[in-house]
C-alpha cells in the first residue's frame, strides 16, 4: 500500500510539523568562474606575461664573451711552465692564450714587437686582454708600452718574478759563453746597470694596472750568494719592483717554480678580478 504525502511536503521531508521549502525557492550558487578568484587577477596577470617577455628577450640577447688572459713565459722556458695557470683560468672562466715565443733567439724589442703586436697592436681584436707573465715576459709587455703605448683594450697586468731592476746573476755570469749561449741576446740584456733594458724603461705607464708577486726562496745557495737581501735564486725581491705598480706580494717560492704555487695562482685570479691582491 503506498503512502501519501501530506499537503505541501515532498517526499523525504521531516514529519516532525515543520514547513519544509518549495524546490522552486532554493536558489544554488553558480561555481566561481575559472582562473584566480581574488580581485588582483589582471595585475597578476600582467605581471606575469610581462616577466615572461622580459625572460625571453634576455635570452635571446647574444652571451658576453669571456675575458681574455694572455700566459708568457719567461726566459728558455715554453708554454708548458704556464700550464698549471692555463688550466686554473679556464676553469674560472677566462679565455687563455698561452703563448710561446723564441726567447733565447732575439732581443727584447724583438721578442716584445713580434709577441705582443697581434694581441695588442691597432689590427688586433679589440676585446678585453689581461696579461700574466713568468720572469722576462713582464720586460716584453714593459717594453711594449715604452714603444707603443697603452692599448685601449689592455686590462690587467700580473707579472710573476720580473726582473723589473734587472738581476746581478747577469751582471756576474754574461760573459760566460755558456751562459751567452744558453740565455741568447735578451739574457745578455737583464743586468742591472743604466744600460739594461729593464732599468732603461723607466716607470709604468699610469693608465695600466699592474700587480708583482716576487719570490723569496731559493735552491741554488751559490747564485743567491751573488744577490743582495731576499731573493728566488735569479731576481731579489727589491728588484722586481717597479714605479707605477699597483700592488706588490711576496711568497715563498723559488724562481722556478713560483707559477706552480697555489698562492701565486690564487692571488693572480684576486689581482684579475680586483686589481688588488687579495694577501
Amino acid at each position: 500500500m503506498a503512502w501519501a504525502s501530506p499537503p505541501g511536503l515532498r517526499r523525504g521531508a521531516p514529519s516532525t510539523g515543520e514547513r519544509a521549502v518549495p524546490c522552486s525557492s532554493v536558489q544554488e550558487t553558480e561555481p566561481p568562474a575559472s582562473g584566480l578568484p581574488s580581485p588582483i587577477d589582471k595585475p597578476m596577470r600582467r605581471l606575469i606575461v610581462a616577466t615572461a617577455m622580459l625572460t625571453l628577450a634576455a635570452s635571446s640577447l647574444p652571451a658576453s664573451p669571456p675575458e681574455t688572459v694572455v700566459l708568457l713565459h719567461g726566459l728558455g722556458r715554453g708554454p708548458l711552465a704556464m700550464k698549471r695557470l692555463e688550466h686554473t683560468l679556464r676553469n674560472r672562466g677566462f679565455e687563455v692564450l698561452n703563448i710561446g715565443y723564441a726567447s733565447q733567439e732575439h732581443d727584447i724589442a724583438t721578442l716584445a714587437d713580434r709577441t705582443l703586436s697581434p694581441l695588442l697592436g691597432p689590427d688586433a681584436p679589440h676585446t678585453r686582454v689581461h696579461i700574466v707573465t713568468h720572469s722576462l715576459g713582464g720586460i716584453l709587455v714593459r717594453k711594449y708600452l715604452a714603444d707603443h703605448g697603452t692599448p685601449a683594450h689592455l686590462g690587467r697586468v700580473v707579472m710573476i718574478a720580473p726582473p723589473n731592476q734587472g738581476s746581478e746573476i747577469v751582471d756576474r755570469l754574461r760573459t760566460w759563453r755558456l751562459y751567452r749561449w744558453l740565455n741568447g741576446p735578451a739574457g745578455l740584456q737583464l743586468g742591472t746597470g743604466p744600460d739594461a733594458v729593464p732599468v732603461s724603461l723607466g716607470p709604468l705607464p699610469g693608465d695600466v694596472d699592474v700587480g708583482v708577486i716576487a719570490g723569496d726562496f731559493s735552491w741554488n745557495p751559490l747564485l743567491s750568494a751573488c744577490i743582495a737581501g731576499a731573493n728566488d735564486g735569479k731576481v731579489s725581491v727589491a728588484r722586481t719592483h717597479v714605479a707605477g705598480e699597483r700592488d706588490h706580494l711576496t711568497v715563498r717560492s723559488s724562481h722556478t717554480w713560483i707559477m706552480w704555487r697555489r698562492k701565486t695562482i690564487e692571488q693572480v685570479l684576486a689581482f684579475l678580478r680586483e686589481g688588488s691582491f687579495g694577501k
